[in-house]
């Protein structure tokens, strides 16, 4: 049989022009969520010399942003399933960028914390909204490379957070550093003003002739949605209480309270048969956070109070990391394309073990140490891109904003906690030596959770029926020209529904 004219165009023929514009629609949010969020490392020790902040106080600052992220990233994440994927890409890049303009009029501690909360909820929406967005417009054979080149983009933004650091920082305070984040927000919203929506989101919608409303599970009926609400508000008053010093002597018992109302949670949204896969996908991530996190939040940190790096040395470092990311998340996507998402992942995390400890080992040599972190970066943090696609293939297309959104950034909570636990490790040893630990140790569990397909074995164990890949070819891919069109067909998203149980 002679391959069609289709498959035989080169990858980047096969996505047309509208979804190349799409996709740089979503690809700035990206990096203006990657702008927004990284300031506030860049800045922290001038924020705690001007605070008079402990260490353990300035990694909560970084920590406060994942604190709303799981209530951000399933309620937008919800609302993308039930209007469309446009709606919440807006309303995230709105909620962000009302945080960072807030943080630069913070007038102490607590003030700043409280505008890191919004922006957390932004970035949430931002993520799952976007990446499910671009995986759905997307022809299936390529939606590794979607979801690296996409999550790229947060990596220009640190890049490019590091560079004004460098120029604005000592002209002008930390305070400015956070007012020309509200600058290139206009650009986002002006680019997305027109998009056209998701095509396999339209598609289902179509064919379903319903929006689909993936948090009816949690408001059946009016005492199941008042006791969601009751555990909704003790999940984010138990983390606000964990990750500041309000909850001090009580961290025990409120992370406990914390993980209690949202496995609840999780379990509810996940369904008689869906609810393992909810859990393991969140502590899969959560793992994937603990290793990524402690050198994204305190590497400038580190180089200024071990190394005692100027301003401008910090920047070059900086570069170094972030366009390794970059490359990494690019390379993440054919390679993912390439040999398939988990192997990839796997693979690449394993061949990056290699240079975490050297990273640290080097203190007076900028330039390897830039090499290392850029080696490094690559492998570790940059294999980061293909989350979306790894997560959003375990969903029907019906409730994957939500259920993307919810497992994402209630694993994220590593992301809160690995700050905390990297600068709590540097009192008995150095900063430097923390962060080569935890990375090492959370990279060996990501490799043998995401290698080994643990959370879709565990699914699967629950529901046999369920697809492997919900948006590999056949299960709601899109189509390589025109949107897709009603239709069932063999995992279709109704058919997909009734298997999972996940809606």
């Amino acid at each position: 049989m002679h391959p069609s004219p289709k498959a035989s165009l080169p990858w980047y023929r096969e996505v047309s022009r509208t979804r190349w514009k799409s996709f740089f629609a979503a690809w700035i949010g990206y990096v203006l969520d990657g702008f927004d969020f990284v300031l506030i490392t860049l800045v922290l020790t001038e924020i705690s010399q001007e605070f008079d902040l402990s260490t353990v106080q300035a990694a909560s600052l970084i920590s406060g942003a994942f604190i709303t992220r799981w209530l951000g990233g399933a309620v937008l994440g919800a609302l993308g399933d039930r209007f469309g994927r446009k709606l919440s890409m807006v309303l995230s890049i709105l909620l962000y960028s009302v945080g960072t303009f807030a943080c630069g009029f913070a007038w102490d501690y607590t003030s700043l914390f409280v505008a890191r909360l919004l922006i957390g909820m932004g970035m949430a929406g931002e993520y799952s909204a976007s990446a499910t967005y671009v995986l759905e417009s997307w022809p299936s054979r390529v939606r590794n490379r979607a979801s690296g080149f996409l999550i790229s983009g947060f990596s220009l933004g640190s890049v490019l957070a590091a560079e004004c650091y460098r120029w604005v920082e000592p002209a002008l305070g930390w305070r400015w550093m956070f007012y020309i984040g509200l600058a290139p927000i206009a650009i986002a919203l002006w680019v997305r003003r027109a998009l056209p929506e998701a095509e396999e989101w339209s598609a289902t919608v179509a064919e379903r002739e319903s929006k689909p409303n993936p948090f009816r599970p949690l408001f059946s009926t009016p005492a199941r949605a008042t006791a969601n609400v009751v555990l909704t508000g003790a999940a984010t008053a138990s983390l606000f209480g964990v990750f500041t010093p309000v909850g001090a002597g009580a961290v025990p018992v409120l992370a406990v309270v914390a993980g209690i109302a949202l496995t609840a949670l999780a379990v509810q949204l996940g369904g008689r048969r869906g609810w393992v896969l909810y859990l393991s996908l969140i502590i899969t991530i959560f793992v994937a956070f603990l290793y990524t996190w402690p050198i994204q939040a305190l590497l400038p940190t580190y180089l200024k109070t071990e190394l005692h790096y100027s301003p401008g040395q910090v920047t070059n470092v900086l570069f170094f990391a972030g366009f390794g990311t970059m490359a990494g998340c690019c390379l993440a996507g054919f390679v993912g394309d390439w040999i398939g998402t988990k192997k990839a992942y796997a693979c690449t995390l394993i061949a990056s073990l290699v240079f975490v400890f050297p990273v640290f080992a080097v203190s007076d040599n900028l330039l390897l140490l830039g090499v290392l972190l850029f080696v490094l970066q690559a492998l570790s943090f940059g294999i980061s891109g293909l989350l979306p696609r790894y997560i959003g293939g375990h969903f029907p297309t019906e409730s994957r904003g939500a259920g993307l959104g919810f497992t994402y950034n209630v694993g994220a909570l590593g992301g809160a906690v690995a700050p905390v636990l990297g600068a709590q490790l540097a009192e008995g040893k150095s900063l430097g030596g923390a962060l080569a630990t935890l990375t090492f140790a959370g990279t060996v569990l990501v490799v043998l959770l995401v290698g080994l397909d643990v959370p879709g074995r565990l699914n699967r164990l629950m529901n046999p029926d369920s697809p492997h890949d919900h948006l590999a070819a056949g299960h709601g891919a899109a189509p390589l020209a025109a949107p897709a069109t009603g239709g069932a067909s063999p995992g279709s998203p109704g058919q997909v529904r009734q298997e999972t149980g996940n809606a």
